[in-house]
């Protein structure tokens, strides 16, 4: 059901008119009835001015927000936040959204206080009276809800103006706001009471810093970023964010009373968003509005703000209630806890659920079938960015995808020997593991008492080339156990994702890549109720595991203690539609009681399944076959069992996924297709023409397909597996024990070069024996930038050679990518992305620095895995290897092209050191309060040298004349993980990349003041520097990005076709810049090693010269 666009509206914007067409006349909230405030009641004063922060304010009780439950300290600031974690200074004024810290918003703008009328007062209150009021107003919002609070937060942001920036507008003069925020929390759960009163609301919009204009003022939650290895966007809502329904937050509300509106904020329920309270001002819950002409949907709109980025909402929607009436149910999540609220059957409210999506391009407004929301209970996400890209988001592909552009936004796909929808590959014919938890509140037979267990285990192991899988779930109570043995399905889905493919169908993996919410509903004839199935697939962890939350809900009929189950080969079909698959069968099954009296009665019963899958699919590869509009699973060899003593229910099911069958055609008895191949269970079937078909061995495994050998074990897999057998956890089915540190091997065994502690969140880098590296061990939340030191195995095929391949004339930028060396030509400050072409193949090293000598046309490099240093010409030839003994791990490297020496980092060893061009004449040149050094450049002019120690305990940027004297700090406040560093040596300017703050800043070294050039980087690693622009690498992005200085803005961005980690970048100079140092000529005079310092030079002898006729002299 469409509606022409002249009549849409926005979701929440409706639900915030409908209450003043729906109220009688009625009195707006007045100030007197806020909650009191100010310095009688023991208020605190956030000190007047412009984006401030107040300390933290220590809470007596935990707040709850979202799915946390341990918040003790909360933030007050000028610009109408609550926050659960101290604001990083960056986003002390309000820019993008969602922010990185937690954020409850009921006035977000930048609001001012400089002037001194207005003030802003905040405590926390024990207080009868006040927990006592604020209980009421959650009782308003939520009568069903029996709430108790112990303590309440109360912050008064009164007669606060707003920020006007430069050109201030007339018609803010004079304009003051003055609205309130309560949390209050018991030892469940927290509510936040937002209060608007009478003319509390004068302005609407603010001056923008970052977008220099107005924007609206918002109401909005968000949790801050999640994960601990690559930080993301926690869960986040938005509830009013135009004009017009800030306008009507004081003339309308969601509990009842104008003015005033209640959230839940942290409980069971708020896991995947904020809950708001739905009581319709002067009318009861679920009154009926009378609409002739309009003919309301779910309606969706874009954003106001173009900066919220992908913003999941939970719309309310008008759910038709007969002929021309249409009813206001209410946002209900998922995860209501049963000991609160009693849950209605699906068709009394609107039901949200908040996926992990893809983002998408900016969108017209659309109207969706409500029938099919109230069915499917999605949250829908829209992007109001201008056209996303490859080149920004190439980090929302798998590592083994290929992302690719089109007309109106990008796209991910496997690359060959993967298969997933791009956003999530695994190997083809790879065993796969899923687990997660499940959580039950069940009735069994006629008993009014549910059975309720949480926190359960559930273990699946799937067989993919023969499409079996096979589901434990552990700790099920034995009085529920063997009723829930019919609910095979509820491990059929891990089956239907990687059913055997049939030629031009797909399985769930290959649509969904793992990534979608699952409603199923069961009813079994002739018992009453019916049972309900959520599960959401949340896509493959750290761990490289699929991870699967399941909540069951409803009546079963009860089977006997001791019965088995014996459920027949089936078959569903499973209808598509865009980003929805249903699906809807009628089965039976045989219960046999043990046997009594010499006969074991059996009976075979019959029951009803219809379920829902919603996911995120890329829409805009026009090229891309459709998909069938039907597909039929079929399911055989079902095997359902209950272990009464291990109290684990199991369900193992084989699963092909092809067309609707009619008859047997030979197309269908493809030994592939119905499991007959014989291929080794690590390979992949490949179905030729008719019954023909080829075995191919998985990714980590070698044979002729038939028998497979996996690759000899690394040391640590050999390390994991003893952890985990000593720890009796060997059985992939069995949960890792909380506490136990466990090692991560990459995709070839090697440890991962960052191992994390999954108890304590902690991070460290390790070497290639899995040996933490001191000094690199981070807080939760942080992932320290480690370096892979084993190169990866090169694949058979053609020999790759190593001779260099020499470059055109011109200027060049020269990037490290693990085992090559590419160039990107540059036109001025352009990158000509097109003519990209590897210089140097030396596919068994991983490279980390690159330096550059503008002199002899030789570039420089660090390879971390024999390890060694190396150089090659850029006019051609063969590469030479100039040091590779007593290295630890060089990193950053760095070329003084007039004294015609190298330097260079080396963290293994915490050490800097100096030798001649061809790697003669070392020298140590510092080994001391050197933790983990990296990025190194010079000033050759000038004779002064400048790294980075990245020390996570210590973080700065040093500096030293280059013959190691005068070594003092330049830079140590404020940083995070300083990665890059770049010297120009015509605008003597000095920059870095740090991949803590997300910064990229600059510094003249002879004048203290610095310059923050652009925040929000991702993960940058290395960076260099020429003309007007910065050039860095990104570990998240897998780009070179442009950063122009003199604008602060990323101009573009070139992505290797390659999508591998990048390293070192350094500039290839057409020429050389002009200057020279006292090194010079004649080597200065020097009889070895020529060290140029400001106006001089001094004479240095190599280590190790026993014999050798060295003079030392300055």
């Amino acid at each position: 059901m469409l509606a022409s666009s002249s009549r849409i509206r926005a979701a929440w914007t409706w639900a915030l008119l409908l209450p003043l067409l729906l109220a009688g006349p009625g009195g707006c909230l007045s100030r007197q009835e806020l909650f009191p405030f100010g310095p009688g009641q023991g208020d605190l004063e956030l000190e007047d001015g412009d984006d401030l922060v107040s300390p933290a304010l220590e809470l007596s009780g935990a707040l709850r927000f979202y799915d946390r439950s341990d918040i003790d300290s909360v933030y007050v600031t000028t610009n109408g936040i609550i926050a659960t974690s101290e604001p990083p200074a960056k986003e002390s004024h309000p820019g993008l959204f969602p922010p990185t810290f937690g954020a409850i918003g009921p006035f977000l703008a930048d609001l001012d206080t400089t002037d001194g009328l207005g003030k802003v007062y905040y405590r926390e209150d024990l207080s009868p009276s006040i927990t006592q009021r604020a209980a009421e107003c959650v009782h308003r919002g939520f009568p069903e809800i029996s709430f108790q609070p112990s303590s309440a937060v109360v912050v008064t942001w009164e007669s606060v103006a707003p920020y006007q920036g430069p050109s201030r507008e007339p018609d803010q003069e004079g304009k003051r706001n003055t609205f309130q925020a309560v949390l209050a929390s018991s030892d469940s759960s927290s509510y936040a009471i937002f209060l608007y009163p009478e003319d509390g609301l004068q302005f609407h919009m603010t001056f923008s810093k970052k977008e220099n204009n107005q924007v609206p003022a918002m109401v909005a939650f968000s949790q801050g970023s999640v994960g601990f290895l690559w930080k993301s966007n926690g869960a986040f809502n938005i509830f009013a964010n135009d004009r017009e329904s800030i306008e009507n937050l004081a003339k309308s509300s969601n509990s009842g009373q104008q003015g005033v509106w209640v959230f839940e904020i942290g409980s069971l329920a708020t896991t995947n968003g904020v809950v708001p309270a739905d009581v319709i001002l002067g009318t009861e819950d679920g009154a009926e509005y009378d609409d002739e002409d309009e003919d309301y949907d779910l309606v969706t709109t874009r954003l106001g703000l173009e900066d919220v980025g992908t913003t999941p909402f939970s719309y309310k929607a008008l759910r038709r209630g007969g002929a021309d009436t249409y009813s206001v149910p209410s946002v209900l999540s998922p995860r209501r806890a049963a000991t609160e609220r009693p849950l209605g059957p699906p068709t009394e409210r609107t039901r949200s659920f908040q996926l992990a999506v893809e983002t998408f391009h900016q969108q017209h407004p659309q109207v969706i079938d409500v029938d099919e929301v109230e069915e499917t209970g999605v949250v829908f996400s829209y992007n109001t960015d201008s056209r996303q890209t490859c080149a920004n988001n190439r980090h929302q592909c798998s590592v083994h995808a290929e992302c690719r552009d089109y007309a109106t936004g990008f796209c991910c796909s496997c690359v060959a020997g993967y298969t997933g929808n791009g956003r999530q590959c695994v190997a083809e014919g790879s065993p796969q593991r899923v687990n997660g938890k499940v959580k039950g509140r069940i009735f069994v037979g006629s008993s009014q008492i549910p059975i309720v267990f949480e926190n359960t285990d559930l273990h699946s192991y799937v067989v993919m080339n023969h499409g079996r899988s096979y589901t434990a779930i552990s700790t099920i109570p034995e009085t529920v156990g063997y009723s829930l043995l019919p609910l095979a399905p509820v491990g059929g889905i891990i089956g239907w994702m990687f059913a055997v493919e049939q030629d031009g169908f797909k399985n769930g993996f290959s649509i969904t890549g793992g990534e979608f919410t699952r409603q199923a509903e069961v009813t079994f004839v002739g018992h009453p109720g019916k049972l309900v199935i959520k599960q959401r697939f949340s896509g493959i962890d750290e761990h490289g595991h699929l991870t699967i939350d399941t909540e069951l809900e409803g009546h079963v009929p009860q089977i006997p203690f001791g019965s088995s189950v014996h459920i027949e080969p089936y078959t569903e079909l499973y209808h598509y539609s865009t980003s929805v698959i249903t699906s809807s069968s009628t089965r039976e099954y045989t219960v046999t009681e043990p046997e009594r009296e010499g006969a074991a009665p059996s009976r075979v019963y019959t029951y009803q399944w219809r379920q829902t899958i919603t996911f995120q699919e890329c829409v805009h590869d026009d090229s891309r076959p459709a998909l069938p509009s039907t597909q039929q699973l079929s399911v055989d060899s079902v095997f359902v069992l209950y272990n009464q003593e291990e109290r684990i229910l199991r369900y193992a099911l084989s699963n092909s996924i092809g067309p609707v069958r009619e008859g047997s055609p030979d197309a269908l008895q493809n030994p592939c297709y119905i499991g007959t191949h014989g291929c080794d269970t690590n390979a992949a079937c490949r179905p030729g023409p008719r019954t023909q078909f080829t075995c191919e061995c998985s990714i980590g495994f070698r044979g002729d397909g038939r028998t497979c050998y996996e690759v000899e074990k690394t040391r640590c897999q050999h390390e994991r597996e003893h952890i985990l057998g000593a720890a009796g956890a060997a059985d992939p089915q069995r949960p890792i024990p909380p506490g136990l540190f466990v090692p991560e091997c990459d995709a070839h065994g090697h440890y991962a070069p960052t191992q994390c502690h999954g108890s304590t969140g902690y991070c460290w880098c390790v070497d290639r024996d899995g040996r933490e590296v001191e000094g690199t061990r981070t807080r939760p939340g942080m992932t320290p930038p480690c370096l892979s030191t084993v190169a990866p195995p090169i694949h058979q095929g053609p020999a790759v050679p190593t001779a260099v391949i020499p470059l055109p004339p011109g200027t060049h930028l020269l990037f490290a990518q693990t085992g090559k060396i590419e160039r990107l030509p540059l036109e001025g400050n352009t990158m000509r992305k097109t003519e990209a072409k590897a210089f140097l193949h030396v596919p068994a090293k991983v490279i980390i620095g690159l330096a550059f000598d503008c002199v002899d046309k030789m570039v420089y490099w660090t390879d971390i895995t024999e390890p060694s240093i190396g150089r090659a010409s850029l006019h051609g030839g063969e590469p030479t290897t100039i040091v590779r003994q007593d290295l630890g791990s060089p990193e950053g490297i760095a070329v003084d092209h007039l004294g015609r020496n190298i330097f260079w980092t080396d963290s293994n060893l915490d050490r800097i050191e100096v030798a001649k061009l061809d790697g003669t004449q070392r020298r140590v040149l510092f080994e001391t309060d050197l933790v983990n050094p990296r990025g190194i450049v010079t000033d050759s002019v000038r004779g002064n040298l400048y790294w980075t120690d990245w020390n996570r305990d210590n973080p700065k940027i040093e500096t030293s004349y280059m013959d190691g004297t005068n070594r003092r700090i330049l830079v140590q406040d404020d940083l995070g993980l300083p990665n890059g560093l770049t010297f120009d040596a015509f605008s003597s300017q000095l920059c870095w990349v740090d991949a803590g703050t997300n910064r990229a800043e600059c510094l003249n070294p002879s004048q203290p003041s610095r310059r923050k050039v652009l925040e929000g980087l991702q993960y940058p690693f290395a960076v260099t520097s020429y003309g007007k622009n910065l050039y860095y690498t990104d570990w998240k992005m897998n780009s070179v990005v442009a950063l122009d200085l003199a604008i602060s803005k990323e101009t573009d961005a070139f992505q290797p076709h390659k999508q591998t980690r990048l390293y070192g970048i350094t500039t290839a100079l057409s020429q050389c810049p002009q200057g020279h140092n006292y090194c010079s000529v004649n080597n200065g005079g020097c009889t070895h090693l020529c060290l140029a310092t400001p106006g001089s030079r001094t004479c240095r002898c190599p280590d190790n010269t026993l014999g050798v006729d060295c003079i030392e002299r300055k």
